[in-house]
C-alpha cells in the first residue's frame, strides 16, 4: 500500500509512513506528581490490610467450631440410650 505526502516527490510504502508518522509525534508532558503515591493510597492500603487480617481471625474462630465430620454419632448399646433417658425423666420428676 503507498500514499502520497504533501512535500515528497513520490509515493511513500505504508512503513516507511508509519515511521515517518511515529517520528513526528511529541513525548506526552508529564507532572512531576505523575506516577507517585499519595498518602490516601498508603491509608487505604492499611485499612484493607487491617480488615483481611479480622476477617482471617473470624474465620479461624469459625472453623475452630465446625465438628471434624457431620456424620451422625454412632450409638453402640440401645441399653446407654434406655437409661438416659429414664434419668432425665427421672430427674424431671424431682424438680
Amino acid at each position: 500500500m503507498t500514499m502520497l505526502l504533501p512535500g515528497l516527490a513520490g509515493p511513500v510504502p505504508h512503513a516507511q509512513t508509519t515511521a515517518l508518522v511515529l517520528a513526528q509525534q511529541d513525548e506526552p508532558v508529564r507532572d512531576e506528581d505523575e506516577g507517585k503515591a499519595s498518602p490516601v493510597g498508603l491509608v487505604v492500603l492499611i485499612l484493607f490490610l487491617v480488615a483481611v487480617v479480622l476477617l482471617v481471625r473470624s474465620m479461624t474462630k469459625h472453623l475452630k467450631r465446625v465438628p471434624a465430620s457431620f456424620d451422625k454419632p454412632e450409638q453402640q448399646d440401645g441399653d446407654t440410650e434406655g437409661s438416659e433417658g429414664s434419668e432425665g425423666s427421672a430427674g424431671k420428676q424431682d424438680s
